[in-house]
């Protein structure tokens, strides 16, 4: 089956926004406009395409990345919606690792919210080349302008409206193109599928002039041809105009904003324009690099047919009609159904039954996929996501997707003896398709502990298991997920030595600790003079380090942020071995982390509370109570917001306690920020409790 569309006529893009923009509601839009529905779903009424698990649709937020094709001026588009929920950030995280554009949605009210940020600041991370759409023009309350400059002053990215809206809120009219100087008004009859572009009216005409002056001297430090004509007065015409927006987004050196409201059906298929013209193909991305895992060298593979096969496994999910689904993006090569794939990060060779092309929760066959592609396999056992599929005679491991830390947990434990068998099996699916999701035995007690990022997280979690799998469960009080870390450089040795004739053991190391900063994570040098301890022991050391490290010794929780060298030690020709190294580098290890005085560390949540003016006061005390540091407050239309760092600890109930304080009328959204040392008064309760003192 030959490539039904050449490869400049793809495009490989994701939606993401901060929860309630409006994301689902513009995607629904697309999917109408482009013709894949006929009907427009709506998100309020739990009848969006695209939030298909029943969760989705009973508290009208995304929770999994779906996936839908449309066709829109005779090109593809592959369309990723991703969840604005903090909680589900994995989502978003994997989505961008393999899409070639995004559409960043903006509330016209909210502008930038907090999520916004973050799934900004996460498309930054992989250098995505991003469109802006400030959704909800129709809003009382909207502010475009606003919009617009919360974006450079929060996200510091070099934003450029190339549409105005025409009038805001009740008076929201239609759409001020300043790439080809139109205004376009959209029939409510037919559902803003027909409309007209008209002159622009002469109430908007001056300041329409002004912003494309603005655009357009822009674009100039971008395109030396578009600067010579600008500096001469010369026209500049649409084609030329576009050109060098295109040039300019691609090298993401600036992002196009758009407006419109995909509620009341205006500006949606001028989005879909602005994505053809200026969102990338495959071919304008540059060739995937990974590791030949035969050579260890560095390899490239080129957007193309004629290329090896190499695709990235992002997402794992339980389908109950065909089983495990693994989507993948297809960098390079073509494959074909019933053929074998390498899993180049297992070695393990598969053959892969069917391939399917997703539209959400729908499917369709596929018998071969292509360069730029994004599918869905069935038939692959041994994969989880970030591991790489390729043709077994040209290996290639290309980078993982890296994934924050779990910072709440709950204990669970099932109802019944059928609960009970059929548990440890819907972990495991779980744990395949949600990378930021944890489960861990507790030694002592015996418990199972599931840790994820946050309470709607597991929540949702749960909440699959009863419903999709039916396994009933109950469900401990959510916990803390601390650390621990030191705070003070420290050595010590560790010996163990077991020798009684015969074969004994001997091992003797001794180490020095530092502390890192934040984010620091775990360090291990060698740190010896000469050949005192063969170097194939070395990575024993490190190894029963790294596993004391998973134990901390004030109360038992993982430590980060340590470096260890290894300074000294002395080995035995014949009683020596690694399991006898590893234990004295556990041994080495604890010790010398008792003498680092050692503390706790908490995750702590970056909270934004809107909240209205008369309800301020309180609300504001109440987050001081609970060991809340205020970073700002700032307008947000009618509303004041608040910024605040805030120990999660101290935010259980909150959602129940911000209802009574402003009688329904606040909200908040909490992310994770970063891990803080415990107060040595909190400390010590903590610690005493723990220990069962």
């Amino acid at each position: 089956m030959p490539r039904e569309f050449p490869l400049d006529k793809v495009r490989n893009i994701g939606i993401m926004a901060h929860i309630d923009a409006g994301k689902t509601t513009t995607t629904e839009r697309i999917l109408y406009y482009t013709g894949k529905t006929h009907r427009m779903g709506e998100v309020d009424d739990g009848a969006a395409t695209m939030d298909w698990m029943e969760q989705e649709k009973e508290r009208g937020i995304t929770i999994t990345s779906a996936a839908t094709t449309c066709y829109w001026r005779n090109h593809q588009i592959n369309i990723i919606d991703t969840p604005g929920h903090v909680d589900f950030t994995a989502e978003v995280e994997r989505s961008l690792r393999v899409l070639d554009g995004a559409i960043a949605v903006f509330c016209g009210v909210g502008g930038v919210e907090p999520q916004s940020e973050t799934v900004w600041h996460q498309a930054d991370k992989y250098n995505v080349p991003r469109i802006a759409f400030v959704n909800k023009m129709d809003r009382v309350g909207c502010n475009f302008e606003n919009a617009v400059t919360m974006m450079r002053e929060r996200l510091g990215a070099n934003v450029i409206p190339i549409q105005l809206p025409a009038g805001e809120g009740d008076q929201f009219a239609g759409i001020i193109d300043l790439v080809n100087m139109q205004y376009r008004i959209y029939h409510d009859e037919t559902l803003g599928a027909t409309y007209d572009d008209l002159p622009i009216p002469e109430n908007f005409a001056q300041e329409a002039k002004k912003k494309r002056e603005e655009l357009l001297e822009s674009l100039t430090f971008y395109d030396d041809k578009l600067l010579e004509k600008f500096l001469n007065g010369e026209t500049i015409d649409e084609d030329e105009l576009k050109l060098a927006l295109r040039k300019a987004t691609l090298d993401v050196k600036i992002f196009p904003v758009l407006c419109g409201s995909a509620l009341k059906n205006k500006g949606i298929q001028k989005l879909l324009d602005a994505v053809i013209d200026f969102l990338p193909a495959p071919l304008d991305v540059p060739p995937v690099v990974g590791i030949n895992p035969n050579t260890n060298k560095e390899e490239k593979r080129e957007v193309s047919d004629g290329e090896p096969f190499c695709a990235l496994a992002f997402k794992i999910a339980t389908d109950p009609y065909v089983g495990k689904l693994t989507y993948f993006r297809v960098y390079s090569g073509t494959f074909k159904v019933g053929k074998v794939v390498l899993n180049a990060n297992t070695g393990k060779r598969e053959r892969i039954a069917r391939i399917l092309e997703m539209y959400a929760n729908k499917r369709e066959d596929r018998e071969e996929v292509f360069a730029g592609d994004i599918a869905s396999a069935v038939g692959l056992r041994e994969i989880i996501t970030g591991h790489t599929l390729c043709d077994p005679k040209r290996p290639l491991v290309l980078e993982k997707i890296s994934f924050p830390e779990p910072v709440i947990s709950v204990a669970i434990e099932p109802k019944t003896k059928t609960d009970q068998d059929k548990l440890s099996e819907v972990l495991s699916k779980l744990l395949n398709e949600d990378p930021t999701f944890q489960v861990n035995i507790n030694e002592e007690t015996g418990q199972t502990i599931i840790s994820g990022m946050g309470e709607l997280h597991l929540e949702v979690l749960l909440d699959r298991m009863i419903r999709e799998f039916g396994v009933g469960a109950n469900i401990g009080k959510p916990e803390v997920a601390y650390k621990e870390t030191i705070t003070v450089p420290a050595q010590a040795e560790g010996k163990f030595i077991r020798q009684s004739g015969g074969k004994g053991q001997y091992g003797w190391v001794k180490i020095r600790l530092e502390p890192l900063p934040q984010g620091g994570g775990f360090v291990f040098e060698n740190g010896t003079k000469g050949a005192i301890i063969p170097k194939e022991f070395f990575p024993a050391v490190k190894e029963g380090i790294k596993e004391a490290m998973q134990n901390g010794i004030l109360a038992g929780y993982p430590m980060v942020n340590i470096k260890a060298v290894l300074i000294d030690g002395r080995f035995h020709e014949v009683d020596s071995s690694e399991i006898s190294f590893k234990i004295a580098g556990s041994i080495a290890f604890q010790e010398a982390a008792l003498k680092g005085e050692p503390v706790l560390l908490e995750p702590v949540m970056n909270v934004e509370v809107t909240v209205p003016e008369e309800y301020m006061g309180e609300v504001i005390g109440d987050l001081n109570a609970r060991r809340g540091n205020i970073k700002g407050i700032h307008s947000k239309g009618a509303a004041k917001a608040i910024m605040v760092t805030v120990p999660l600890a101290d935010m259980f109930g909150y959602a129940t306690r911000l209802r009574s304080l402003s009688q329904g009328r606040a909200s908040f959204t909490m992310e994770f920020d970063h891990y803080e040392k415990v107060p040595e008064n909190i400390s010590e309760e903590l610690i005493a409790k723990l220990r069962g003192f």
